[in-house]
């Protein structure tokens, strides 16, 4: 099955560059592309790709903005891959939390980038090696105070998803959660559904958001 992407971005340079890269993929194809938010709301809902690979600094609509229009859509399949540099680190917060499925750098090689849509296609969350620590730390100083609904719904959750949910929110894969927690592969996979389903977000990043916003997981 081809994933299919639109790439948001307001220079030309960038949006080609990917575009080349992505298309030279056999399994994606890039359907578009918008050189700001506005354009890139539109887009994305005329188009309907899988994965939307966002900008955060653009005209007309901030790509924080154009993300949350994007995933506040009920029902809407569409992920929100957020690109950045290290100057942008304090807006992917932001953007985690308007509903982006995960970020990549910039200077990405073409494997990473690809890599990194075929993970958020498939509902995985994506945060970038490099910037993950720098990541968790405004975390912990934007969530100092846990949310009181956010602690009931993760109140909600059996001892077992919570260590899922646990894990997810320090990224790790099912199959890293599975050797952690000595389950089957399948049986994490289930824990994750139930969660997503009991907080009522979207895919395991908006998951990794209620951990730390609940203080479920504190930064060491």
């Amino acid at each position: 099955m081809t994933i299919r992407v639109l790439i948001a971005d307001d220079q030309m340079m960038v949006r080609q560059g990917f575009t080349v890269l992505l298309n030279a993929e056999p399994d994606i194809e890039v359907v578009g592309q918008a050189v700001n938010g506005l354009e890139a709301v539109a887009r994305a809902a005329e188009l309907a790709p899988d994965v939307v690979l966002m900008d955060i600094r653009m005209p007309e609509l901030g790509g924080i903005e154009a993300t949350r229009r994007i995933t506040e859509v009920a029902g809407s399949p569409v992920k929100v891959l957020v690109l950045t540099t290290f100057d942008l680190d304090e807006y992917v917060y932001e953007a985690l939390r308007a509903g982006a499925s995960g970020f990549l750098l910039k200077d990405a090689s073409a494997d990473e980038l690809a890599h990194a849509v075929r993970v958020v296609a498939a509902g995985e969350a994506l945060l970038a090696p490099n910037v993950t620590k720098r990541l968790i730390a405004e975390f912990s100083r934007l969530s100092q105070t846990p949310k009181a609904p956010l602690k009931e719904q993760v109140g909600a959750l059996t001892e077992r998803e919570t260590e899922v949910l646990a894990l997810i929110a320090q990224g790790l894969s099912n199959a890293e959660i599975a050797g952690a927690l000595v389950l089957a592969e399948q049986t994490v996979k289930t824990h994750v559904g139930r969660i997503l389903v009991k907080l009522g977000v979207r895919d395991r990043t908006q998951a990794a958001v209620y951990a730390y916003e609940s203080r479920l997981v504190t930064p060491s």
